[in-house]
Parts: C-alpha cells; structure tokens; sequence
C-alpha cells in the first residue's frame, strides 16, 4: 500500500470575494514555495458563495471567483482542478497534482436541495465522487439548517442528504459505501439548548481555554452519540476556539449569536472493504485559520493521510507521439484502444494548453465517435485516427482523452506528449 495526502477546507464566506486576499495560509502554503510536502490532493468547500439566483449552466461554464483565486495560489504548484460543483452558494473544489491525473476514474458529482423542504439550494449539500489508485474517495460538502433551536432540522438534513444522493459506479451507489469519506461544511450545529449560558459567558470560557467543558454541550457530538446524525462518521475533537459568530471584519465574537463550532470536517473509512487489506485514515491536523475575517465565520481545514495500492494502473488508450502541427492546415493524430475498453458514445478527445490548471479548460475538442471506424488492428488494440482543426493560437498543447457516459461519469483515459503548433 502507498500513502496520499489529502487536504480539506471548510469556509463559510458570507457572500464575499476573495479579491487581495491570500489563501496561503487556508492552503497550508509557504508564501515561498517551500512545502517540505504537498497534498495529493486539496478538496476545498464553501458555503455562502457569491449567492446567486441557481443557475447550474453558467455555473458550470464560468469560474467563481473563489475557484479562480485557489488555481492562481496552486497552478505554480502543478495542481489541475479535477471536479468543481456548485449549488446556489454551495461550492465543492477538487484539485489533485498533475502527476496523479492518469491515477483518477469515474469521477462524479451530484447535489441535494434541503432548503424551503427541499425546493431551494440555499441549504443542503454537493458532492463529488471518484477512484484514485483503486480505492474509491466521495467528498461532501453541506450547510444545514441554521439557528440553535433548529437541531431536529439539522437531523433530517443530514439524513435527506445520506438518502438522496445515488451514484452510478458499482460498489459505490451511496455516499457512505465509498472506502473513504470526507465530510465537511458548515454543518450549523451550535450548543444544546440545555446550556444556558449566553454569549457572553461562552466568550469569557473560550477565554479561560475552557473547550472541553464547552464540547461536552455540543449538539454535533450529541446527535452522533446518540446515532441519530453523522454517527457513521468520525471527527477529532476540535481544540481550537468556536468558528462562528465574528463580527465581519474582525476576530472579535458578535453576541447576537452563542459562539459555536459550526464549521467542521469528518471523515469515514471502511477499513475491510479488500480481502487481506487493510484501509487506514491517519489525520495530520485540524484546525481553524483565524487571520480570515471577510465573513462572520472563521474557515476550517484537516490534513490526512491514507493508504491506497500501490503501481495501480490502468493504460488501457494511448497516444501516438505527436509531432509539431502545421498551423495553417488541419492535422491527423492517432490513438490505440485496447479491445478490452468499452468505448461510450459520448467518449472525446479535447486540446489544452500546455500547463493547464483544469479539465474544463480544452480550446476544442473531437467526439471519438466522428471516429469510429478503427484503421488497423496492432496487438490487441484498435488503432484509430482524428482530424483536428487547429486552435488559432500558436503555442504548445497537450491531447486528453475523456470516457464520459450517460450518467456523466468522466474518466482521463489518456494524456499526449506536448507538441507545438507552427505557421510556415
């Protein structure tokens, strides 16, 4: 078994934009460059995001400005942005290193609307799914039911939530049958009303470094105790201060509201799902990123390391070299498939830069099936050629080849050499 670094954050943002600000430190990273050692990948989640009114198409075409901050803080860092889904103000980000793109199948998304009973996304969750180096990973992010009294609705989000969302990988139907689980967001959940103690005097125990006995009233621990929420999961005591509610602008608590730790990360591991392996989360950190105070909550992150097997690989398509394109004309390029790949319908081969920070960033793209006639026939794969109209700009680039089907299920099947485009 090898190890991968994961890394996942959690802020509510209140609306605003990360304009001038910096991330490094919600990244985890050294403003020089510097990490003695990378995540693997980073799942970032958000809550509060620019809240539109819901529109999934242009959410899906045009980069929050939140996206666009993390690919600016991580693409000298070689990280691409795997998957992003949004949902009204829901937003869930996955980034990975370059080198694992290959090591990544089936990748995934889905939601569930909670709020107004289930007809508006203002609350409620998004997810993405995926296999990397043959363990399957599904990540969450959710914001349940605000206010202190409204712990019962928090209960039935959750489970709504755990009900609704259905995938379409075998073995993986559910959010909890993956072999890992990472769940965050501002999860809402504030101290039991039974602790009667005002804002006030929780800010003077906060104070006094008194989180235990504060934790021991926290209704999120309640309701996984007691197997009514969340009791599948796991979560390290938090011993950093209550993430809401700041007054915006400053580190200082607003009394309107109890402090309470709102924003959380938990995770689930279903350490026996192999024969002879053992599967194991080992959680390197968690805490909170106080010097943030653009929004009333204070952003959360945990760091992980996980087992997952060794020299998994599946090279089932591949890429002639290719050679330089001529600029002024269409160009050819060819691939192998291996007879034991099921090509899909909607399967396609796009053209990025080279250097590219994420999947959606292609400059145009062929669907293999204007291509379905192979040429030839060499050792146990089907050889096929594409035409390609060129992009426009003369520079270098990169061909991906993607398995999408019917259920939008992506896989990056294959990567080319880079080659440049050339004017005579």
């Amino acid at each position: 078994m090898d190890n991968l670094r994961i890394y996942t954050a959690t802020y509510n943002v209140g609306t605003e934009t990360p304009f001038g600000v910096s991330l490094l430190d919600l990244l985890s990273l050294e403003e020089d460059g510097e990490n003695e050692k990378l995540p693997d990948l980073y799942i970032l989640s958000f809550q509060e995001v620019n809240a539109q009114p819901q529109n999934l198409l242009i959410n899906t075409l045009i980069d929050d400005p939140w996206t666009q901050a993390i690919k600016d803080h991580l693409r000298d860092r070689d990280y691409v942005n795997i998957k992003s889904i949004r949902l009204q103000g829901l937003l869930l980000v996955v980034f990975a290193l370059r080198r694992h793109i290959l090591n990544i199948k089936d990748v995934e998304s889905n939601y569930t609307r909670t709020g107004f009973s289930g007809k508006w996304g203002n609350k409620g969750a998004v997810s993405v799914r995926l296999n990397i180096y043959g363990c399957s990973f599904c990540f969450v992010n959710s914001h349940l039911t605000a206010h202190d009294e409204n712990c019962k609705s928090r209960i039935q989000d959750y489970n709504k939530i755990i009900e609704d969302q259905k995938f379409h990988v075998a073995g993986t139907k559910t959010i909890l049958s993956h072999d890992y689980v990472f769940w965050m967001g501002d999860l809402n959940f504030r101290l039991l009303m039974e602790y009667e103690h005002s804002p006030e005097e929780i800010e003077r125990e906060v104070e006094k470094k008194e989180l235990k006995k504060l934790l021991e009233n926290d209704q999120l621990k309640f309701v996984m105790d007691d197997g009514t929420a969340f009791h599948e999961l796991t979560e390290k005591q938090p011993d950093f201060p209550p993430t809401f509610k700041y007054e915006v602008g400053t580190s200082n608590y607003d009394h309107k509201r109890r402090p309470a730790w709102c924003d959380r990360i938990l995770h689930r591991v279903n350490a026996k799902n192999y024969e002879n392996v053992t599967l194991s989360v080992d959680q390197l950190s968690y805490r909170s990123h106080p010097m943030y105070t653009l929004s009333d909550h204070k952003p959360v992150s945990a760091e992980f390391l996980i087992k997952v097997f060794s020299d998994y690989n599946e090279s089932m398509i591949s890429f002639d070299h290719v050679a330089t394109w001529d600029g002024d004309s269409d160009n050819k390029v060819t691939y192998s498939i291996s007879k034991d790949f099921d090509v899909e319908a909607k399967d396609w081969i796009a053209v990025f830069k080279d250097g590219f920070t994420g999947l959606d960033e292609y400059v145009t793209y062929e669907y293999m099936r204007k291509c379905s006639n192979p040429i030839e026939e060499i050792d146990g794969a089907w050889k096929y050629e594409a035409t390609f109209s060129n992009p426009s700009k003369c520079d270098s680039y990169r061909l991906v080849y993607f398995s999408h089907n019917k259920y939008d299920v992506t896989r990056v099947m294959a990567i080319s050499n880079v080659f440049s485009i050339v004017k005579n």
